[in-house]
Order: C-alpha cells, then structure tokens, then sequence
C-alpha cells in the first residue's frame, strides 16, 4: 500500500493481495491429501468427507466474503474513496 500522500497508480497494484501464493510443501501436502482421497474405497468415509467439506467450503466463503468486504472498505476509507449511501 502507498503512502497515504500517494493515490493508487491501478486497480491492479491494489488487488495484488489476492494472488494466492502456494510454497512447494503446500502444493506437495495438498497432492498427498488428495492421493490419500483418490485411494479410499470406503464410501462411508467418501460421505462423511464430503458432507465436512461442504459445510467447511460454504462456512470458509461466507467468511471470506465478509473479510474482503470490510477490507475493501477499509482500502477505500485510507484511499479516499466517498461509500455510496
């Protein structure tokens, strides 16, 4: 983020925060959890995982809604920037 004397030169320099940056141990960790997956039989163990993973995903994007939104509000107020009523 700028100084608070510079205005933003792009939208794109403001939203560089969202790149998701992976090292290789997390790529790496995240293949063997879904090798781990790929290779369960068991379709007691595949349900049970899936309905975890759906109240997981739907919780995860409802808070991540919620926190762009108030950083972008907050980028806005140290950019400037009038909210709309």
């Amino acid at each position: 983020m700028p100084p608070k004397n510079e205005p933003y030169d792009s939208f794109n320099e403001t939203m560089d925060w969202m790149v998701v940056e992976q090292s290789l141990e997390e790529e790496l960790t995240l293949e063997r959890s879904i090798r781990s997956i790929e290779d369960c039989d068991n379709i007691d163990v595949l349900s049970q995982l899936c309905v975890a993973m759906a109240r997981q995903q739907w919780h995860q994007g409802k808070l991540l809604k919620q926190a762009v939104g108030r950083i972008a509000l907050m980028d806005a107020v140290l950019s400037g920037v009038e909210q709309p009523a």
